[in-house]
């Protein structure tokens, strides 16, 4: 088909989507310029009406009360967003190396519920009022700087244990480091652009927060580095760090092992050190990116 039935194609079948879904309640928005993901969320809530907006990626299979149960969250009025629970499933339909780390990050954020506030949201799924969502930017990760918007108007961000979307991991995990290269770009893009929540006496709990969950997390890679280093020069001090060395050497070959599939990383014992040495590995080439002045505001999705 060539460029003019290419777009003849286009314009029937968008007329085609508008006949079906807006007697449903459903307008279709066609973007007709790629700017990323971001830049199509800001055109939509734009044209969006009403007073709680949200958002999903089309890989998330949410439940039939999914939207019932994240929307209800603000009959609380301190609640400026709200996140769902991510749930991965592999490609067996069974739990993946990610999954160990995703049910970690999901009950630090239910001990940010209880204690304040969340410092980021499930980009998958998530819901914000409207006025949370007027500051709204196209070249900033939405589901991080919406929290930052709510704490700016005295909110605060919350995540609903029952409010789930289920997603595929990625069929191909050697692409799993671009995807998290790609996450910590735009998340530090957002970090220091708004160093203004670092100021304790404005922010209070949130800036301890913000310095912890986002920035000390970034700088493991550092510290893993150095405790390596140092364990190395006190191996022969005791019979302690010794052992500690050999436990991370250890560690770090099975994980490289797995890398190369040397080893099968269906196991969780290859899989959890896989994992753990893929997000920092992940993490590092994002600092030498963002600090070379690299910038993530469009990509081509990783296949789930």
């Amino acid at each position: 088909m060539g460029c003019c039935g290419l777009r003849r194609f286009n314009r029937q079948y968008q007329r085609h989507c508008e006949r079906i879904c807006r007697p449903q309640g459903i307008e279709l928005l066609a973007i007709p310029e790629r700017r990323g993901k971001e830049n199509a969320q800001k055109e939509a809530v734009a044209q969006a009406d009403g007073d709680v907006i949200v958002f999903s990626d089309t890989s998330t299979q949410i439940p039939p009360e999914g939207l019932k149960k994240i929307v209800a969250n603000f009959a609380d009025s301190s609640v400026g967003c709200v996140s769902s629970v991510d749930r991965i499933l592999g490609q067996d339909g069974k739990p993946c190396g990610e999954g160990f780390y995703v049910r970690y990050e999901m009950w630090l954020r239910r001990l940010e519920t209880k204690v304040n506030s969340l410092v980021g949201l499930s980009g998958s799924f998530f819901a914000a009022r409207k006025e949370v969502c007027r500051d709204f930017s196209g070249d900033m990760q939405s589901d991080f700087r919406t929290v930052l918007n709510s704490m700016k108007l005295g909110l605060r961000g919350v995540d609903d244990p029952e409010a789930i979307g289920f997603y595929p991991d990625i069929s191909d995990s050697r692409k799993e480091f671009d995807r998290k290269v790609r996450t910590v770009i735009r998340g530090q893009t957002v970090f220091f652009r708004n160093l203004e929540f670092l100021n304790v006496f404005r922010y209070g709990l949130f800036s301890y927060q913000y310095f912890c969950h986002k920035l000390l997390r970034w700088l493991v890679p550092v510290f893993l580095a150095a405790a390596l280093i140092s364990n190395l020069f006190l191996v022969f001090n005791s019979w302690f760090y010794a052992l500690s060395f050999l436990g991370q050497l250890a560690f770090y070959t099975v994980a490289i092992l797995g890398w190369f599939q040397k080893i099968t990383t269906d196991h969780a014992l290859v899989k959890i050190p896989f994992y753990f040495l893929t997000v920092n590995a992940a993490i590092l080439s994002a600092w030498w990116h963002y600090l070379r002045g690299n910038r993530m505001v469009m990509w081509v999705p990783s296949r789930r």
